[in-house]
């Protein structure tokens, strides 16, 4: 995961900004090349609770995992990783502890699939 605001790139880099709001005091144009996957992130109503205090750490990463599986956003951005010939896809955050947000559980559920043996899925 990286910081939405650094601009370096590697060849043959997928960069995707996955927060469900862009950064605030940030203009599209200055983030050329960065898709940006709302749909790979986690409801607003989860998000909200997450902020509120409503939910654990554990109960967020939880549902947002299963919210995940249910949309199959996951797997659509590894797909469009693959049909872009990405060999690397790097996680966009404005967060300030990307290694406690949402991106960090997003990216463990990526690598996970990657893992996966092919054909053990569904």
């Amino acid at each position: 995961m990286r910081d939405v605001l650094d601009t370096s790139a590697e060849p043959a880099e997928l960069r995707v900004l996955v927060d469900r709001l862009w950064p605030r005091g940030v203009r599209k144009d200055r983030l050329p090349g960065i898709a940006w996957d709302t749909d790979a992130c986690p409801s607003d109503a989860l998000r909200r609770a997450l902020h509120g205090g409503d939910l654990s750490r554990e109960e967020f990463a939880a549902r947002y995992r299963a919210e995940l599986a249910r949309s199959g956003a996951a797997d659509a951005l590894l797909a469009r990783a693959a049909g872009s010939g990405a060999r690397t896809v790097s996680l966009l955050t404005d967060v300030r502890a990307a290694e406690s947000s949402h991106a960090a559980v997003l990216a463990a559920v990526l690598e996970e699939a990657l893992a996966e043996p092919r054909g053990a899925a569904g």
